[in-house]
């Protein structure tokens, strides 16, 4: 048991990253420092996008609409981190 719980928590290292990276794409990108038509970064630009699109969409139908501010990354990254918490203050109970 202890097994999965370690593979969960690399699983949401690895989403957390993906998160944090996509949300500095996403700034890069507004701020035109970034360009999507360049072969490698729209690769990765719509690659991250698949990967997030389904929690993302979950989230966002909660979400009130702000306007333009999209404060989902956010979210997903606190829910991680509870997440991640959670699983390491009951690590023992399930060893």
């Amino acid at each position: 048991m202890l097994t999965i719980i370690q593979a969960i928590l690399l699983i949401l290292g690895v989403l957390r990253f993906f998160v944090i990276a996509h949300f500095i794409m996403s700034w890069l990108i507004r701020f035109e420092v970034l360009n999507i038509r360049q072969e490698f970064v729209g690769q990765v630009w719509y690659g991250l996008e698949r990967v997030l699109d389904p929690i993302y969409s979950r989230i966002r139908r909660i979400m009130p609409d702000l306007g333009g501010i999209d404060l989902t990354p956010i979210i997903v990254l606190v829910g991680i981190e509870i997440l991640r918490i959670f699983l390491i203050n009951n690590m023992m109970a399930f060893a």
